[in-house]
């Protein structure tokens, strides 16, 4: 009997526990609290999407003629000359001054020519004497001559000897050629001669081509020379000569764009002194070097029609326009400037794929106004992100936001 009471007492007394429902609802408001910690937590380890402002890339068409690139430089003269002598001097006069329009060939200045002038009639001086000296021998030369002939007549009569014949003729071949070597004489004189007279051309200073004079560098009374001597007293030029029928337009274009500039192609260029004119240009020439130090190419550009008004040395803007070749090519996308980034030295923009971002290079065309052109990377009607976190980046998930 004592064992079956052990083994009662192992039973659970269920006597006491109801079967009411409030028993399940119990364990319902114990795990209610639990689930909503839960949804809670997962919410809060979300990632957070990031607020964008986004506008839709528009597609439209380009007119011919569109600017493909801008670029500056300065109007330049192809002849230009710092005008000096060949010989050193003292200036005697000056005949130009600053906006003077000169000829070809005309007289601009005048050295002192005393000292060429006394070597020049020295020379002449010399030549005359040589030519007389040169007409006395000729007169021996012919009396010896005339000797000789009657000197064989008397020796064939047997009136003279033979060696009376010999020392006639020994004369007469030394007096041909005295007057060999006094002709040749003569000859070094008269190029002397011609020597000491262009030494006195020398010094009128004439313009080597016809233009407009921009600068008188000399007076009076000073020296000139063709090389610099004398430290700062010695003037290395009369005046700056320019041609004004040689002026261009020389521009530097970074060698990233020189893709876009085509020789004979059509520029608009506008000088900082006239900023609404507007000067039909073409491009001359794409010089086939490139400097390293600024990674530029130079250009140089023509105009269609020179005008008093342009001036050496004036800084131009010009726009390089669209050739026949780049305008075959229409359809291009317009978005706005502050949608496009550098990274890595290429322009890229980002793009709405669904609720994150898309980060997309592109080729940008000219920008104009508010616009930048994009020729490839997108298409029309795609959304691009103007206005975000600086820390955005490909694969964000974002939140789109009104503009």
């Amino acid at each position: 009997m004592a064992e079956k009471s052990s083994l009662d007492d192992l039973k659970i007394d269920r006597s006491g526990v109801s079967d009411s429902p409030s028993g399940s609802w119990t364990w319902v408001l114990l795990l209610l609290p639990l689930a909503v910690i839960s949804g809670l937590v997962y919410w809060l380890l979300q990632p957070e999407g990031k607020t964008v402002v986004v506008v839709v890339a528009r597609e439209t068409s380009l007119e011919g003629g569109q600017t493909v690139l801008n670029a500056s430089g300065y109007v330049t003269a192809r002849r230009k000359a710092v005008v000096s002598s060949k010989v050193t001097g003292k200036v005697l006069e000056v005949l130009i001054d600053e906006g003077m329009e000169v000829r070809e060939g005309q007289v601009l200045a005048r050295l002192d020519p005393s000292n060429v002038e006394r070597s020049l009639s020295l020379a002449e001086a010399q030549l005359g004497s040589a030519k007389s000296v040169l007409a006395e021998t000729k007169a021996l030369l012919v009396e010896a001559k005339l000797r000789l002939d009657r000197t064989k007549a008397l020796v064939e009569d047997d009136v003279l000897s033979q060696a009376q014949l010999d020392a006639v003729q020994a004369e007469s071949g030394s007096l041909e050629a005295r007057l060999a070597r006094q002709g040749e004489d003569e000859a070094v004189a008269e190029r002397r001669l011609d020597v000491w007279q262009q030494q006195l051309e020398d010094t009128v200073i004439r313009a080597p081509f016809g233009g407009i004079v921009t600068t008188k560098d000399a007076q009076p009374g000073e020296m000139i020379s063709p090389v610099s001597a004398g430290g700062g007293f010695t003037r290395t030029g009369i005046g700056t000569v320019v041609d004004m029928t040689s002026l261009e337009i020389e521009v530097d274009v970074n060698e990233s764009y020189i893709n876009r500039v085509r020789a004979d192609q059509e520029v608009e260029a506008v000088l900082d002194a006239y900023p609404d004119w507007k000067i039909p240009c073409r491009v001359i020439a794409i010089v086939p070097t490139a400097d390293r130090d600024r990674a530029t190419v130079r250009v140089r550009i023509g105009f269609d029609e020179l005008d008093p008004r342009i001036l050496p040395d004036m800084g131009v803007k010009v726009a390089f326009r669209e050739t026949a070749v780049d305008q075959a090519v229409r359809r291009v996308v317009l978005i706005p400037k502050e949608a496009v980034h550098k990274d890595d030295g290429r322009d890229v923009v980002f793009v709405i794929a669904g609720d994150k971002v898309e980060r997309r290079a592109v080729t940008l065309s000219v920008s104009e106004g508010k616009d930048a052109i994009v020729t490839a990377g997108i298409e029309g009607g795609e959304s691009v992100v103007v206005q975000g976190p600086p820390d955005l980046a490909d694969g964000d998930q974002v939140e789109v936001s009104s503009p």
